[in-house]
């Protein structure tokens, strides 16, 4: 991972590369509680998911999958990725249950919900709370 330091700030990733954060209960595959773990070896990728993501790690982007699965179901949560083929860097979990997340960071922060489908990105105007100048 090349990173660019300017004027001692945090870093930054060079060029085009993006950081993607992905989601995996009910985004990559089935939506499967913590509590019923015994689903999540079991259930199927979607195929759509395992492709693009593949294609976006091969590009050279970075792929961590960010999941509210809690660390004593970090290993099976491992195990399944690389069972089904997924390419990645890193697995955090822990993220809060719940979702309408609002993610406040002094880097520039992109957000896709997903809807069932993925895809390449596209660029589209939306309307977006920020802080007031």
């Amino acid at each position: 991972m090349e990173l660019e330091y300017k004027d001692h700030l945090s870093p930054m990733l060079k060029g085009d590369i993006k950081n993607y954060l992905i989601d995996i209960d009910g985004t990559i595959t089935d939506d499967v509680p913590n509590e019923e773990p015994e689903r999540m070896v079991d259930c199927i990728p979607y195929p759509d998911a395992l492709e693009t993501i593949n294609r976006w790690y091969d590009q050279g982007h970075i792929i961590c999958y960010f999941t509210s699965r809690t660390e004593n179901l970090k290993q099976i949560t491992i195990d399944w990725l690389d069972k089904h083929g997924f390419k990645y860097h890193s697995v955090l979990c822990g993220k809060p249950r719940g979702g309408n997340y609002h993610w406040i960071d002094n880097h520039l922060v992109k957000a896709t919900r997903y809807k069932g489908k993925f895809t390449d990105m596209v660029e589209k105007q939306v309307t977006i709370e920020v802080f007031e100048d």
